[in-house]
């Protein structure tokens, strides 16, 4: 049961006209506040449906989630919970006829198609592919063709959230550029993709995120019908993580304020995590100025004192500022010191399990990194795994086309249609086989070597094997794989289905069946569900727009295989098994908003820690509400920059840290170099400064 602190309760129960602004480190309970805040206000007897829960990610909502769906909940309406993304979706579908006369689409009496990332990408490969391959754009980038288009539709994304036309994307970059003047092409070729995109999807009804919040913020909000139906529909606010949200969402805020009876606004201090992806937390403090009072919180409920002081003595080491003298007996911080990465590894688990024999839930426990290889988190949940220790990760980033389990639908959906000529190679039907059949890989291996002819993609019965062979693989094996076989064949010989419905008819027929693969395993099942989710909206996107020759499901596979991601689907935050270490990469951790009793930092002497990933075509900081125009971006800024990532990273992972943190470093890091990065160097700084206070 929680029990407010008088601070906490005297924000939950104010009055129902008051405008609120809360500040505060992580661990203050801010969010804590605001999930009791909405409590408060259906209790009395606020219609839930005229409350506006906003956050700058989807993600960050799950607090407020669980009390929305929770069985506590009384009968009645629905708190709207929505991103300003969701909101300028929602209002273009409500307000689609003129929304298309005053945008210029050219078919406004035809309904939209609502772009994922996902679909996004596909039109934007489609467009920008023979530029590419016939004239020799973006000759002189080197980087993947996903990241390539992911680039140019960040670009257009930063236009629309920062407030500046698309048009002058190209402008803003060459600008603020010295260097070898090849960027420069870059940066026009890039300019061009965007607008011929944007183009394109005039003509054909299609709206990206871009193009959804251009017309929401330049469009709809301005017309006096529209910003009625708004401000009569929700009268009560509770916005949280202010300071991740974009400028546009910030402006729309700042003029809708007056107009709630209530709202509570929720910010955290240091943070600014979303920088990269258009986030401004200056533009969020603003907001505080359109707010009747304003609190700051500075007492923890999560970090303990020695915590705190190391934040402290880590920050100031990383922006070379004088470094507090140490406090506490119980040191907040212990190294685990190896030669090789495997070792460290190894050495990592064994603290670990030490610490859940000692009593410590497995989900107190988070193993962060800089970046999230596969190798890594093959390597540390194989490690866990083979310990008896539950574990979970999440990776945004992780592409659908690298999950065991859609690798396995993918190919099997091959299988099931010939007509699209993909032949997967024997080890692609050897790894779904061992997976749909739930058994081990030198069994599937055998069996795929005797009955899979990739020439013409036959699959021989398990009675033509001979006896003895049957024996190896085992009986039992074979009757699930002649299920699966006659399953696919009589598929084979019916009218095909959409993708989407052949993945949803194939997994309950057949491999969720008991003694498959899908039957018990939930990240497989969670899995299956992003991609049969993934390919609906592809579809949808798609069924408007298909030029001759067109499959969809051949579509697809073409489009994973060029590496374009998923999109983020909420499903895999919510559908976790809580109770297990979680394996994430620090950014992602710090987006979940919630602390953990240890964390375990591997490869703190990795430039990954404070360096930003590098990003031919775009530039987050000049593409910024502060960016001053015409000025050049100099190696100062870049270090400049590098300085306040790693100062608001290491503050925020401490700020969700109850006890102690362990940096587990190795001599020769994962790639077999010698690692000195910024983040280690200032963990000496601090080391050295223990030292000297002892």
């Amino acid at each position: 049961m929680f029990d407010p602190s008088p601070l906490q309760r005297q924000i939950i129960e104010s009055p129902l006209d008051s405008r609120l602004f809360v500040s505060g480190v992580a661990g203050t309970g801010k969010t804590t506040t605001g999930v009791e805040r909405v409590r408060f206000l259906l209790a009395q007897g606020i219609p839930a449906d005229s409350i506006l829960l906003l956050t700058p990610q989807r993600t960050l909502q799950e607090p407020y989630l669980d009390l929305l769906e929770s069985p506590e909940r009384q009968p009645g309406g629905e708190v709207t919970s929505a991103t300003i993304g969701g909101l300028a979706r929602r209002m273009c579908d409500l307000f689609w006829s003129y929304a298309a006369e005053q945008a210029g689409f050219k078919k406004p009496h035809q309904p939209p198609v609502f772009l994922t990332l996902e679909t996004a990408q596909y039109f934007m490969a489609h467009l920008v592919r023979p530029l590419i391959e016939e004239r020799g754009y973006f000759e002189s980038v080197t980087i993947n063709r996903n990241r390539l288009y992911s680039q140019v539709i960040d670009n257009l994304n930063k236009a629309a959230v920062v407030g500046f036309p698309h048009t002058e994307i190209g402008t803003r970059l060459d600008s603020a550029w010295f260097g070898d003047p090849a960027q420069r092409r870059v940066y026009a070729d890039a300019q061009e993709c965007a607008s011929l995109f944007r183009q394109y999807c005039l003509d054909n009804n299609l709206l990206d995120f871009s193009l959804q919040l251009e017309i929401f913020t330049n469009i709809l909000w301005q017309n006096e019908q529209v910003r009625s139906y708004l401000t009569g529909t929700y009268r009560h606010l509770v916005y949280d993580n202010v300071e991740e949200d974009v400028p546009r969402s910030h402006d729309l805020i700042r003029e809708w304020l007056p107009d709630f009876d209530s709202a509570l606004l929720l910010f955290d201090q240091a943070a600014g995590y979303r920088n990269f992806l258009g986030g401004d937390s200056a533009s969020g403090w603003e907001l505080s100025g359109w707010c009747d009072q304003v609190v700051e919180w500075n007492e923890s409920f999560v970090s303990s004192e020695n915590v705190i002081n190391l934040s402290n003595q880590l920050v100031s080491a990383i922006t070379n500022s004088e470094l507090p003298p140490p406090a506490g007996e119980t040191p907040a911080m212990e190294f685990i010191l190896t030669h090789f990465h495997p070792e460290m590894l190894d050495d990592t688990m064994k603290k670990i399990a030490g610490l859940i024999e000692a009593g410590m839930p497995p989900a107190e426990i988070v193993v962060l990194a800089p970046y999230l290889s596969d190798s890594l988190r093959f390597s540390v949940a194989n490690r866990l795994e083979a310990a008896g220790i539950p574990w979970r990760t999440n990776r945004p980033s992780r592409s659908l086309r690298d999950e065991p389990a859609s690798k396995t639908l993918l190919t099997l959906s091959a299988l099931a249609h010939p007509d699209w000529q993909a032949h997967p190679p024997k080890f692609d039907v050897a790894h779904a086989l061992m997976v749909a059949l739930d058994t081990d890989l030198v069994r599937a291996q055998l069996l795929t070597e005797i009955i899979y002819h990739p020439r013409d993609l036959r699959l021989s019965t398990f009675d033509e094997i001979k006896p003895e062979t049957q024996e190896r693989i085992t009986y039992a094996l074979g009757e699930r794989y002649s299920i699966l076989r006659n399953w696919l064949e009589d598929y084979r010989a019916s009218e095909p289905l959409p993708l989407d419905f052949f993945l949803r008819k194939m997994f309950g027929e057949v491999i969720s069946q008991p003694g498959y693969g899908f039957h018990i395993n939930l990240d497989a099942v969670r899995v299956a569900a992003s991609l049969v989710e993934s390919v609906r909206k592809f579809r949808n996107a798609m069924e408007p727009i298909q030029w001759e020759g067109f499959d969809l499901g051949r579509e697809y596979i073409a489009m994973l295989a060029d590496g374009v991601i998923a999109a983020q689907y909420l499903e895999s935050w919510r559908s976790e098994d809580k109770d297990a270490v979680l394996i994430a990469p620090a950014y992602t951790f710090l987006m979940m908003n919630r602390p953990a009793s240890v964390q375990f930092w591997l490869d703190p002497g990795s430039e990954g820690w404070s360096q930003r990933v590098s990003q031919p075509l775009t530039q987050p900081f000049v593409l910024s509400r502060h960016w001053q125009p015409g000025r050049i971006w100099m190696d100062s800024d870049e270090v400049q920059v590098e300085i306040e990532t790693l100062s608001r990273l290491v503050g925020g992972l401490l700020a969700r840290c109850r006890e102690k943190v362990f940096l587990a470093l190795s001599d020769l890091g994962e790639s077999g170099f010698e690692q000195r990065g910024a983040l280690l160097r200032s963990f000496q700084k601090v080391l050295v400064n223990q030292e000297n206070h002892e």
